[in-house]
């Protein structure tokens, strides 16, 4: 082998070394960057459609509105009927603020553990790149999983 072939050769060697580093580069760059602020978007679109699925602003605002507009209509007649519509006013009443504190109650649980789903999906996303050194000391180091 001449020196010029050698030379080649080892040339092309740290060309090829350094675009394999340069590659791991630009996952880790992208991962931490454009990967993760994608990932944050899709965590917060689903927590704005959980948001919106319950509607929470418009269940306060109605909360003690006519359940269905059960008996919404003007009503005339004897003084009997006039309370007769009233109480069914007030049952519809009652009925609705119990519907929506049900509703309610269970779009803020809701929320609440999609934002915690998100903020564990995020921390998650972190820490990926990571796992295989993880894996590795702890292989080095001679864990086992299944033989705890």
């Amino acid at each position: 082998m001449s020196c010029e072939s050698v030379r080649f050769r080892s040339s092309f060697l740290e060309e090829i070394s350094y675009n394999k580093v340069m590659f791991i580069v630009g996952l880790l760059r992208w991962w931490y960057t454009i990967g993760w602020s994608q990932r944050a978007r899709m965590v917060l679109a689903r927590l704005d459609k959980t948001m919106d699925f319950f509607s929470i602003g418009l269940l306060l605002r109605t909360m003690f509105s006519l359940f269905r507009q059960d008996g919404a209509g003007s009503i005339d007649g004897p003084l009997s009927v006039k309370f007769q519509a009233f109480l069914g006013r007030v049952i519809s009443r009652v009925i609705g603020a119990v519907v929506r504190t049900v509703v309610l109650l269970v779009g803020v649980v809701a929320i609440v553990l999609q934002a915690l789903l998100g903020v564990l999906v995020l921390t998650l996303w972190a820490t990926v790149p990571a796992m295989p050194v993880v894996g590795f000391i702890l292989m080095i180091g001679g864990w086992v999983p299944w033989q705890s």
